[in-house]
């Protein structure tokens, strides 16, 4: 392909939210500064991990509005974390697998605007499902991926600021999400309730499982060479990302699944 590669990397602990989405900020300063480069130098990224239990609310929630919230769910365990990404309040945690994409648009010729950034992200999950493992999705007139009219499997939150993008996508794998999903509404949808790869084929899957496909996928929807990072070398990059896993081995254990209600 024409286009340079994008360097993807999966983060075999769940990690802290609150730090990663600080690593997406470095990692975006770090794509801004050295796209400046004379040949430009910035690598694009995409980087796969599950979280710690957190919910997180969109750029259109304020603190008043999510304060009896995050009070509740902060007692079953889990972070709150108000974000500038668009949708609603939402999960993410362990048995879940997030997508980050860090991705320069210009780089494309012409540049590509954000509805089809988010069109082919779509795709992308959509076609992992059925790909791997035969699982057909429903068209809704709601952002993300639905099994049917009621059950929602993967959400898209995303931010794109000089042309360079953050935030992403988030999927079910196992059952382990389903139970902290009943704890709220999830991106405002009274009438939905969570799905997951694991429930829609009863039999178990695992998150390191998914990784090889979704990457060959992303590769293929996006027209990208996908590359593992080395994380040998000795990079601006490396070292960010070295540190936040450090933390994450670091952290010790998280809370399980409260019992749904």
């Amino acid at each position: 392909m024409s286009l340079p590669p994008i360097f993807y990397h999966h983060f075999r602990k769940p990690l802290p939210y609150a730090q990663t989405l600080a690593l997406q900020e470095r990692l975006h300063a770090i794509q801004l500064r050295n796209r400046k480069n004379s040949p430009p130098s910035h690598k694009d990224l995409l980087l796969l991990l599950e979280h710690r239990p957190v919910y997180t609310g969109g750029r259109r929630q304020t603190s008043e509005q999510t304060a009896s919230d995050r009070a509740r769910l902060t007692q079953l365990g889990a972070d709150f974390q108000l974000i500038q990404r668009g949708g609603e309040t939402t999960y993410h945690g362990p048995g879940q697998i997030v997508g980050y994409p860090l991705l320069d648009l210009s780089r494309y010729s012409p540049a590509m605007g954000i509805r089809d950034y988010i069109c082919r992200m779509q795709k992308t999950m959509e076609g992992h499902f059925l790909e791997s493992h035969g699982v057909q999705h429903v068209p809704s007139d709601h952002t993300g991926v639905f099994l049917d009219a009621h059950t929602k499997i993967a959400s898209i939150g995303v931010q794109v600021r000089h042309r360079l993008t953050n935030h992403g996508f988030a999927f079910n794998v196992t059952n382990e999400p389903l139970a902290w999903f009943n704890q709220v509404v999830a991106c405002g949808l009274t009438d939905v309730k969570a799905g997951s790869i694991e429930s829609a084929k009863g039999q178990e899957v695992t998150v390191a499982g998914e990784i090889p496909a979704l990457v060959k996928l992303f590769g293929t929807v996006y027209q990208r060479d996908m590359l593992p990072l080395d994380v040998s070398q000795d990079e601006e990059i490396i070292r960010e990302i070295a540190n936040l896993e450090a933390e994450a081995n670091a952290a010790g254990p998280w809370h399980r699944a409260p019992h749904s209600v």
